[in-house]
């Protein structure tokens, strides 16, 4: 028997912290290894309130019940397709070390997703977000920032959380990021926002950070710990005027604005860290998109 295979009988039935640890060995990203274990633990306590005791008493059915939750909940079908995914791998783990004797998620089908293109954000809602005085407390200082780096570096929320302070480069105005895959890309960023992330390094960073603060991560959340994607989505919740604006619609934005500006596709394929171009040509569909929505509302015949 292994160490944590050991450890974990000994403490929670559902082995969390021996599963948790297999992730961390296997390198994997620090965005990945908290989905994974977030989804686990969503799972778990929605299984607790049901009276599922252990991962023995999971059945296909069970977890078939979950997804119905999920989609009756009106979650996106692309959280519950990694949660599928999250939960497969996790069953799979238990399988393999023996803790339970077969996988009840292998044949757990999910919702194919919806072929929709990204939503992006209004002219109206980005110039408040980016041009109005929020004030210049600590907080406002650390909002601001976030909300520069997200729009003008395109950068995805896990991204923007792992920075560090050595990730800014200001003499060359570039971020140096880990992206999927812990693949590092160099990310240029405008003067806004390298003076925005040099006021929150130099007039409020310090004031903020506590004795557990990690020393190395760039921005903190009220509890001094490293910028989560929650902080983040509250953020932007705070910050908004009218409707909601998710954290990955800015990254969307950028990508259209590049497009629309004129920029190269295979440089903005460069700039998001996309492993396929074809996943950056959804945005040529997106400026299409817009063009014909213009058309239609300003054209006589349209």
């Amino acid at each position: 028997m292994s160490a944590d295979n050991a450890e974990t009988r000994t403490s929670d039935p559902w082995h969390r912290e021996g599963f948790s640890l297999t992730l961390r060995a296997a390198d994997r990203s620090l965005a990945t290894l908290r989905a994974y274990t977030g989804d686990v633990d969503q799972f778990i306590d929605w299984a607790r309130h049901d009276g599922v005791a252990s991962p023995r008493e999971v059945t296909t059915r069970l977890l078939r019940g979950y997804l119905a939750f999920m989609t009756q909940r009106g979650d996106e079908r692309t959280s519950i397709i990694r949660r599928r995914a999250s939960l497969r791998s996790y069953f799979s783990w238990l399988v393999e070390r023996q803790m339970i004797a077969e996988n009840p998620a292998s044949r757990l089908s999910a919702p194919k997703p919806a072929s929709q293109l990204p939503k992006i954000v209004v002219r109206e809602q980005l110039d408040h977000l980016l041009d109005e005085y929020w004030g210049d407390d600590e907080w406002a200082t650390l909002d601001r920032a976030v909300c520069e780096v997200l729009y003008g570096a395109g950068l995805r929320v896990s991204e923007l959380c792992d920075l560090d302070v050595k990730s800014v480069d200001f003499s060359q105005g570039l971020l140096r990021v880990m992206g999927k895959g812990r693949k590092e890309r160099i990310v240029p960023l405008h003067q806004k926002g390298l003076d925005s992330i040099r006021l929150w390094i130099d007039d409020a960073r310090d004031d903020v950070a506590k004795a557990t603060s990690p020393g190395e991560a760039l921005f903190y959340n009220r509890r001094g710990n490293r910028l989560g994607p929650r902080d983040v989505r509250r953020i932007l919740d705070n910050r908004v005027v009218r409707g909601h604006i998710h954290p990955h619609a800015l990254r969307h934005t950028y990508a259209t604005h590049l497009l629309e500006g004129g920029a190269d596709l295979r440089v903005v394929q460069e700039l998001l860290g996309h492993e396929s171009l074809t996943t950056t040509q959804i945005y040529t569909h997106v400026s299409k998109s817009r063009l014909q929505k213009v058309h239609r509302q300003t054209h006589p015949r349209g």
